[in-house]
C-alpha cells in the first residue's frame, strides 16, 4: 500500500455513513479518521493535522457551521467540504463564507466527496434550474435562514417567524422539500 500525505477527517454523527466513507477513502489511499462530535473532531484535528475534512452540517445537537471556524483555526490549510441532508441556500452560503471549499447534499458517494475536495474553482457550466423552487421549498429556505441568523436558537427563530416554537420544531424535524 502506498504511503499517503493526505489525511482525511470525517466528522459525522451517522456511524454507518462514517464507516462506508472511511472504508471507501482508505481504499483510495487516504489516511482516514472519524469523529462523531465536535469535541472528538477538534481533538483529532489537533493531534493529526488533517489536510482534508468532511463535516456534517447537523451533528446531533451541534451545528457543523459552529465547528467549521474552530477546525480551520486549528488547521488553516485543511480543505473542508460540508455535507448535509438538510441543505439550504442560507447554510451553503454560510459554509463557504466560513471557509468550506464546497457543500454537498447527502447522499454523496466517495467520488463526489473527492471531486468536491479537489475543486479549486467554481463551475460556470453548472446547470441552472428550469423551474423556480416551490413555495414549500422557499418556506424551508426562509426558516433555515432565520434559524441561522439566530444561531440555531429555536425559540428566538419561532418569535422572529411569528410561529409557535413547537410548530417550528415539527417543521424542522421533517426532511427538506426537494423542489
Amino acid at each position: 500500500m502506498q504511503e499517503t500525505a493526505e489525511r482525511l477527517l470525517i466528522i459525522d454523527d451517522d456511524e454507518m455513513f462514517c464507516h462506508v466513507l472511511h472504508r471507501a477513502m482508505s481504499r483510495r489511499g487516504f489516511d482516514a479518521l472519524v469523529a462523531h462530535d465536535a469535541a472528538q473532531a477538534l481533538s483529532l484535528a489537533r493531534q493529526h493535522r488533517p489536510t482534508m475534512a468532511t463535516l456534517d452540517l447537523k451533528l446531533e445537537q451541534e451545528s457543523g457551521l459552529k465547528l467549521l471556524p474552530e477546525l480551520l483555526a486549528l488547521v488553516p490549510d485543511c480543505r473542508v467540504v460540508v455535507l448535509t441532508g438538510y441543505s439550504s441556500i442560507a447554510t451553503a452560503v454560510e459554509a463557504i463564507k466560513l471557509g468550506a471549499v464546497n457543500y454537498l447534499c447527502k447522499p454523496a458517494d466517495a467520488d463526489e466527496v473527492l471531486t468536491a475536495l479537489s475543486r479549486e474553482e467554481g463551475d460556470p457550466e453548472a446547470e441552472v434550474a428550469e423551474h423556480p423552487p416551490s413555495i414549500n421549498r422557499l418556506t424551508w429556505e426562509h426558516i433555515q435562514k432565520v434559524l441561522q441568523e439566530h444561531d440555531g436558537n429555536i425559540s428566538a427563530t419561532a418569535r422572529a417567524l411569528g410561529m409557535h416554537r413547537r410548530t417550528l420544531q415539527r417543521k424542522l424535524q421533517k426532511r427538506p422539500v426537494r423542489r
